[in-house]
């Protein structure tokens, strides 16, 4: 899900390839290990900055070069096949010998689309036709297509994404540096389940610009023993549930050693779907609905009252749903002792600790001192029904995502030992 109001920094992915001998044919057995590269690039809106993983890849025949954004939220990789002002890089099918517009009569159209959040249509062309909504209220539109996707010597000759031609943006900054996107989600459109790839992952570092991309199997002797909290799965379509998306079951928050007083049942989907937690490297910050939001709030807020001073601007709610922050003195070194948040899953937990618990907010002064917000907010701020887990959140964690064993893993680990390790770092 693209969650790319609530970004940033970019994060350039460039392919390096371990294997130059991998054939479309040989995915499951091999592995590609791909360096991951951060650069904070501003946007033009105040405190609000773009957070992307982006990958260089060659399109079409002869081959185009394009960089499209990764998302693990998102199921349809699309490119931009129309030039426009504010988006001056595109893919153009006219110039493919290889490219091929799937008709509305295709199964690819009538069968494979069904996770779609808008159904696809025909258009005046018998073409299918699909427009693409995300979180950010920007949406796209255009044809399904085939067409070969090329990176290093390794790749596939048909390739179903969507051409796009028209849309809306809430993020023009990104829109004038890349061509397209790529869907990593669990649908059979995405980009990871057409490679034929049944595990990938990634690791990203908090202090520098490295970081490791990996399709394939992780086994690697440095890295340790992996926990494991199993995809919750549900066979029949709910109207707020993401059946693709990688879901995961939060159980409960503890705060240091509090455990937030709060039902279990809160945390699980209701009748309707909402309430699922979503693991998503598009979203910078975690999420989380507004009961469980304003407990965690008021027990930080608890046991920081001596160490932290609260911002108490009712006017200022950072990137629309981040509404607890504090002043900290700009002559201090370091950030005060704070407590951990665990975040408790089923069968495994995810502490954030030190400084990925507050962020500076860039630019923004008061007085002698910086403003710093939480990493956690309230969702039903954005309008979204659901617990989204934050890459912030991830850092110097390694994420393994199994979609053979419907399982998502995780082991903390430095990354950027694991980038030298692999010999992929700058």
């Amino acid at each position: 899900m693209d969650f790319s109001l609530l970004s940033f920094a970019e994060l350039l992915v460039f392919f390096t390839l371990v294997n130059p001998s991998l054939s479309s044919d040989s995915h499951e057995s091999s592995s590609l290990i791909l360096p991951l590269k951060a650069q904070l690039i501003p946007n033009k809106l105040s405190f609000h900055h773009n957070v992307s993983l982006t990958v260089s890849l060659a399109v079409g025949s002869p081959p185009q070069q394009v960089t499209m954004v990764l998302d693990t939220g998102s199921e349809l990789s699309w490119l931009r096949c129309k030039k426009t002002p504010t988006a001056p890089f595109s893919f153009s099918p006219h110039l493919s010998t290889s490219y091929h517009p799937i008709p509305c009569s295709s199964p690819t159209c009538t069968t494979r689309t069904r996770d779609f959040t808008v159904p696809v249509s025909c258009d005046s062309n018998k073409l299918c036709h699909a427009i693409l909504s995300y979180a950010d209220a920007s949406s796209v539109e255009g044809n399904l297509a085939m067409d070969s996707f090329r990176f290093g010597n390794s790749g596939l000759p048909g390739m179903v994404f969507g051409c796009m031609d028209s849309g809306t943006s809430s993020n023009p900054d990104e829109d004038s540096r890349t061509t397209g996107l790529i869907g990593m989600n669990r649908g059979s459109l995405s980009f990871v389940s057409q490679m034929g790839f049944r595990q990938f992952s990634y690791c990203i570092s908090g202090r520098d610009s490295s970081g490791v991309l990996l399709f394939g199997e992780a086994n690697f002797p440095w890295l340790r023993p992996l926990n494991y909290t199993p995809l919750v799965q549900i066979s029949t379509p709910l109207p707020y549930f993401d059946r693709v998306a990688y879901t995961v079951q939060l159980e409960g928050i503890r705060v240091s050693g509090t455990l937030l007083s709060l039902p279990k049942s809160i945390f699980e989907p209701d009748h309707t779907g909402a309430g699922q937690t979503m693991v998503d490297s598009g979203t910078q910050f975690t999420f989380l609905l507004g009961p469980v939001y304003t407990a965690l709030k008021n027990e930080f807020l608890r046991q920081t009252k001596t160490i932290l001073r609260p911002l108490n601007d009712p006017n200022f709610v950072f990137q629309g749903a981040m509404d607890l922050c504090f002043r900290v003195e700009l002559s201090r070194a370091a950030l005060p002792a704070l407590p951990s948040v665990n975040l408790m899953f089923r069968g495994v937990e995810m502490i954030v600790s030190g400084e990925k618990l507050l962020y500076r907010v860039p630019g923004m002064t008061r007085g002698s001192d910086a403003v710093y917000c939480f990493t956690f907010g309230n969702s039903d701020l954005l309008g979204v029904e659901a617990y989204v887990i934050g890459h912030h959140h991830q850092q110097n964690m390694w994420m393994e995502f199994d979609l053979a064993k419907s399982r998502v893993g995780l082991a903390e680990v430095r990354c950027d030992l694991a980038s030298q390790r692999l010999g992929l770092a700058s």
